[in-house]
């Protein structure tokens, strides 16, 4: 019970807080926000090997999966659309998986939080298996579902990473990877959406995008594959083609439109592929990374 203690206790200094003055409530809450910010600090390495296990099993073939309940499942969904639009990481290799399902973010009832059977239901029927990576999130660390899940996920062979905010906890301790978020307690004790769910969103952030750059999905700080699929992003797919190829928009433009808008093969061509087939000839042998595809151009 002290290992939950550090994310359940009610911290002293906040006594009184609801006769408080507003501003001094929100400055509170925004100093816990940056504790959540400041216990990922010490974490980037273990970000780093997760990345490093990630980016083995999507090349592998594997998928990632994510797996959470209550706030620490609506953050790791948040996370896991994100990825197909910002790297163009196949739907198909990224996997959901909350403590009661989707209808979670309608409605987030506690109850499915303790559902053991069903963390590991929910893995069986993913078909999890040794390719796989699983992102296993609960401030807490002893969440039923999530560890059941993990525990599963582990017997199915595949590689896991615990992320949670208390130490010696069966999350942690049985991950791959552990991820210990030192969040401590709450300002509105127990809230663990705030410093904790902060502390998760800014590590998932950080471990999705390491697992785009590994990929090849980045080209200086640039994201070469992301999916233009309206007028905002097609605007910045154009500007990123530009760059990178060194040529006017409009050229940029023509390119994007022969490469179907997808724009790794559009800086090819742009910087002097013959052909979309040709491009995308160039992507397969560089192993989708441009700046190899370039270079086997001459131009890198």
């Amino acid at each position: 019970m002290s290992a939950l203690a550090s994310t359940e206790a009610a911290d002293p200094r906040y006594a009184g807080l609801d006769a408080w003055e507003d501003e001094a409530i929100l400055s509170a809450l925004l100093d816990g926000q940056k504790r959540g910010l400041d216990a990922v600090t010490t974490v980037i390495p273990d970000i780093a090997r997760a990345a490093e296990l990630a980016v083995a099993a999507l090349r592998a073939g594997g998928r990632l999966v994510y797996l959470g309940a209550g706030s620490p499942g609506l953050i790791a969904l948040s996370d896991a659309l994100e990825i197909p639009q910002t790297y163009g990481i196949a739907r198909d290799r990224i996997v959901i998986l909350m403590a009661g399902g989707q209808a979670m973010t309608e409605e987030l009832l506690g109850g499915p939080e303790d559902d053991t059977e069903a963390g590991a239901a929910d893995i069986a029927q993913a078909g999890v298996g040794p390719n796989d990576f699983v992102i296993c999130l609960s401030a807490s660390g002893t969440t039923r579902y999530t560890v059941a899940g993990l525990a599963a996920a582990k017997a199915a062979g595949a590689k896991t990473a615990g992320i949670a905010g208390n130490a010696n906890t069966p999350l942690l301790d049985q991950a791959d990877v552990a991820i210990l978020l030192s969040t401590g307690a709450e300002v509105i004790s127990g809230s663990t959406r705030m410093a904790a769910g902060t502390a998760q969103k800014a590590t998932l952030n950080m471990l999705s995008t390491l697992i785009g750059v590994r990929m090849g999905h980045i080209h200086d700080n640039l994201m070469v594959n992301v999916t233009a699929d309206n007028a905002k992003l097609v605007l910045r797919a154009t500007g990123i083609v530009a760059r990178v190829a060194g040529v006017d928009p409009d050229v940029a433009a023509d390119a994007l439109r022969a490469a179907n808008n997808e724009v790794k093969p559009a800086i090819l061509l742009a910087a002097g592929a013959k052909n979309p087939a040709e491009a995308r000839d160039l992507l397969l042998r560089s192993g989708g990374v441009v700046r190899a595809a370039l270079a086997l151009m001459g131009q890198a």
